[in-house]
C-alpha cells in the first residue's frame, strides 16, 4: 500500500503560509471582468508553453501563442500538435474542478494522458498503460537517472495510487502537499511510455483546484519548473531516492512564488480599481515610481523629502518632486505644511 513519507519542515511551513495569504488576496480582489479574463488567458497560454517546453518543446513563447490563436506557425508538427493537446489537458481539468468531482479515478488519468498524447503516440498507447519496461536518463549525459517499476506492475500501483489519492482521511493533508506528493508518485510509477511529466503537472493542478486554490485559475506551476529546469528534474529524482521532504520543500516553495506573483499583479490592478472610482470610472496612467511611492505611502502613512533617498536612491530629489506634484495635480494626494518637513499624503 502508498504510504508517503515526509516531514513538515519550517521552510514548508514557510510557503505554506505564504500561499495561503497570497490565495486571500487573489480571492477578494475587486478585478474587473475584462481583467479576470485576460489574467486567465495569460496564465493558459504560459502553462501550455511552459508545460510543453520543460519536456523539449521547440516553439517559442510568441508561436506556441499563434499555434493557441489559431495562426499558421511553420514549425515541426509534433510540437505544434503537443501545444494543442496541452491546453486541451487544462481546459479538462478547468472543466472537472468546475464540476467538483469527487474522485480522482484511474479512467480519469488515462483520460488525461489520451489527451496529452493525442496524434504524439500510437492510438493503441495513448491512454493506456505501458507495456514496456523503460528507463528514464539524464538528457545531457545520458546516464540512467530511473528504473520505473515492470509494466506488469503499473496496473496495481496506479490502483494503490487512485486508492490513496482518493481516501477519507487524505482530507488531514494540506490540498498543496497532497498536489505535491501526488506529482512526484505518478513520475516514480511512469505508467505511460511517454507523457508522463505533463500528466502529473496537470493532475497536481486538478488536486489544488479541487483542494479550493481556483482562485480564478490566474496562475501557471509550469512556469517556475521551466525557468529552472534542471533544479526541477533534480528534486523529482531526489524524491524518488527516498527524499520526499526535499521534493515537497520545492513544490511549495514554488507555488508561493507563482502565487505570489499574481498577488502583486492583483494588488496593483485593485488600486487601478479604486482610482478609476475615485475619477468616474476614467483610467489614471501612473509612471512605476509614482506606484512605488502610493505603496510606500499606504505603507507608513506619509512620505517627507528626507525619505526620498531610502525609496529612489538614484533619482535627484527634483524628480520626486516632480512626480508627487503630478499626483497632486490628479487628486490621488496632498501636502501637509510647507517646509522640507511637510509631509505628502493620499487624499
Amino acid at each position: 500500500m502508498f504510504h508517503p513519507s515526509f516531514t513538515i519542515t519550517n521552510k514548508i511551513l514557510t510557503s505554506i503560509a505564504k500561499i495561503e495569504a497570497a490565495e486571500e488576496v487573489i480571492r477578494h480582489a475587486p478585478l474587473l471582468p475584462l481583467w479576470e479574463k485576460q489574467f486567465r488567458q495569460d496564465a493558459v497560454v504560459r502553462a501550455v508553453y511552459h508545460g510543453t517546453h520543460i519536456e523539449g518543446n521547440k516553439l517559442g513563447m510568441d508561436e506556441a501563442k499563434d499555434v493557441l490563436l489559431g495562426k499558421e506557425v511553420v514549425a515541426r508538427q509534433r510540437d505544434i500538435q503537443e501545444v494543442i493537446n496541452y491546453r486541451k489537458v487544462i481546459e479538462f481539468i478547468d472543466e472537472e474542478a468546475k464540476r467538483k468531482i469527487d474522485k480522482i479515478t484511474v479512467q480519469l488519468i488515462k483520460k488525461l494522458h489520451r489527451l496529452v498524447a493525442y496524434k504524439i503516440l500510437a492510438d493503441e498507447e495513448a491512454g493506456e498503460f505501458r507495456m514496456k519496461q523503460v528507463v528514464v536518463r539524464n538528457s545531457q549525459t545520458g546516464e540512467i537517472t530511473h528504473r520505473p517499476p515492470a509494466p506488469v506492475e503499473v496496473p496495481f500501483l496506479m490502483r494503490e495510487y487512485a486508492y490513496w489519492l482518493n481516501k477519507d482521511d487524505q482530507n488531514g493533508i494540506h490540498a498543496v502537499l497532497k498536489a505535491g506528493i501526488a506529482h512526484h508518485e505518478l513520475v516514480r510509477i511512469h505508467p505511460f511510455l511517454d507523457g508522463n511529466g505533463r500528466v502529473a503537472r496537470a493532475l497536481a493542478m486538478l488536486i489544488l483546484l479541487l483542494g479550493g486554490y481556483d482562485i480564478k485559475r490566474f496562475f501557471s506551476l509550469e512556469e517556475y519548473y521551466d525557468k529552472d529546469a534542471r533544479l526541477y528534474y533534480e528534486s523529482l529524482q531526489k524524491a524518488t531516492a527516498g527524499s520526499l521532504t526535499s521534493w515537497l520543500e520545492y513544490f511549495t516553495h514554488g507555488s508561493a512564488v507563482e502565487l505570489g506573483k499574481i498577488k502583486e499583479k492583483v494588488l496593483k490592478l485593485s488600486r487601478d480599481v479604486k482610482m478609476k472610482e475615485r475619477f468616474g470610472g476614467q483610467q489614471i496612467y501612473l509612471t512605476e515610481r509614482q506606484i512605488k511611492i502610493i505603496e510606500y505611502i499606504e505603507e507608513v502613512g506619509y512620505l517627507q523629502n528626507q525619505n526620498f533617498p531610502t525609496l529612489f536612491p538614484d533619482i535627484s530629489e527634483d524628480t520626486v518632486l516632480r512626480d508627487l506634484h503630478d499626483l497632486i495635480r490628479k487628486r490621488l494626494m496632498k501636502k501637509i505644511g510647507r517646509t522640507k518637513a511637510a509631509r505628502y499624503v493620499m487624499v
